[in-house]
């Protein structure tokens, strides 16, 4: 398979270089000029009712930093969110009378690190504060997933691995219920890494995840999957039993390369296996607005995806960090905080979409 370049988008949607100080000090600003006041026909000045200069006289006060040009706030404006964009206004989730089927939504990324297990953790928990029942899937070999969620899986005799692979496993045998209420986990441990080599030699590999989850899909509204950092046989399981593709991408220049390989084996995997598949979401994380570098990369990710590129953005917070220590997600551990409802942001998002 010819990997795709990711220069070749990069390049075209990257911002400008700035202007550098030298050409920045020999570039000429004009002054602008004075705005001429209205006068009635006896010479008087007009007064039409703008807002005041602090001060007895404008001109007086305008050195003392408060501009002599009177400014009219846009009342109608929309709110600008961070990724460059008006915030399109989400509605409130509506109360659920009945679960299932669930939509299966695949949290996907070749490149460790960005925030896929974090996400997964946490957009579960959102999604079920607002009713919704939710099942989680460690399809990592690394079990962070049930780490993450105080899951011992390193002691659990059956994990999704013997689900997918033991026909006599049952999948009562392997259901984790979590300590969040309507959260359920299928854990994963060590024992997943020999999967890759043991689905070489099955036939429909592929699908073997699908069959494990079916009996699953009326009991839930949401089957979360968290894909190991890599395209392997596993993930291509996850994208098989999928109706979308949640991207989590770091706000960071590495975390780009690599986007095109990932979209062009999701269009594969649509074309050949899973016709119903789509991209449904790119979710940015580790976001530092104070940085130009950070700004860039959202505005690089907007150009490329568009309106798939939530509104919602995760900042870094030292509060992630202390979460997976504790074993449950930022919902709970700092409900109040503002990476916990950017989490109930997107959960609103996900929803709506």
């Amino acid at each position: 398979m010819t990997q795709p370049d990711d220069a070749a988008w990069i390049a075209a949607t990257g911002a400008p270089r700035r202007e550098s100080n030298a050409a920045a000090e020999t570039r000429t600003v004009e002054p602008r000029p004075a705005e001429p006041r209205p006068v009635d026909q006896d010479g008087e000045a007009v007064d039409h009712g703008g807002p005041a200069v602090e001060g007895a006289q404008g001109a007086d006060n305008a050195g003392a930093g408060t501009s002599s040009y009177p400014s009219y706030a846009d009342e109608t404006a929309p709110e600008m969110g961070p990724t460059g964009r008006p915030l399109r206004p989400v509605a409130e989730p509506e109360v659920l009378s009945a679960h299932g089927p669930a939509r299966v939504i695949a949290m996907c990324n070749q490149k460790g690190g960005v925030g896929k297990t974090t996400s997964t953790i946490n957009l579960g928990a959102a999604l079920a504060e607002y009713g919704r029942r939710v099942l989680l899937v460690d399809l990592d070999p690394q079990g962070a997933l049930s780490a993450g969620l105080g899951v011992p899986a390193h002691e659990l005799d059956r994990t999704i691995y013997n689900l997918m692979l033991e026909p006599s496993t049952a999948v009562t045998d392997v259901l984790v219920p979590t300590r969040l209420e309507g959260v359920d986990l299928l854990p994963a441990n060590i024992d997943l890494s020999a999967a890759e080599v043991q689905l070489i030699n099955e036939v429909g590999r592929e699908q073997t995840l699908a069959r494990a989850l079916r009996p699953l899909l009326p009991l839930y509204d949401y089957v979360l999957i968290d894909c190991q950092p890599s395209l392997g046989l596993l993930t291509v399981n996850a994208l098989a039993c999928s109706h979308e593709v949640l991207m989590p991408l770091a706000a960071e220049f590495f975390s780009l390369r690599g986007v095109a390989l990932l979209v062009d084996t999701v269009d594969k995997v649509q074309s050949r296996i899973n016709p119903d598949l789509k991209i449904g979401g790119v979710l940015v994380t580790m976001f530092d607005g104070r940085t130009v570098h950070a700004r860039d990369v959202v505005a690089m990710l907007v150009e490329r995806f568009g309106e798939l590129v939530f509104d919602t953005v995760i900042s870094r917070t030292v509060k992630f960090p202390e979460t997976t220590v504790a074993g449950e997600p930022i919902t709970t551990y700092a409900p109040a905080s503002s990476a916990a409802e950017a989490y109930r942001a997107l959960a609103r998002e996900v929803i709506a979409r």
